[in-house]
């Protein structure tokens, strides 16, 4: 899954390891995310999304024509 949580976190200028402290999640687990590889809870978006001071649109929206050419 695309999203803008390493943009949000450098432009706050955290670590992955201050993130991930700060939502109580592993830095591995922020790394995943940052990664596409793992798809958080929307309650752990919204923690993030607290953290970075970002919307969940601004994280995490999927344009309509991405998600057809990820699924093709």
């Amino acid at each position: 899954m695309q999203n803008n949580v390493k943009l949000a976190r450098v432009a706050m200028d955290l670590t992955q390891q201050q993130l991930a402290k700060k939502v109580g999640i592993t830095r591995q687990t922020i790394s995943l995310i940052e990664k596409g590889k793992y798809n958080p809870t929307l309650r752990l978006c919204l923690e993030i999304c607290y953290v970075v001071n970002k919307s969940l649109d601004e994280l995490f929206w999927i344009d309509k024509g991405e998600k057809q050419n990820e699924e093709n």
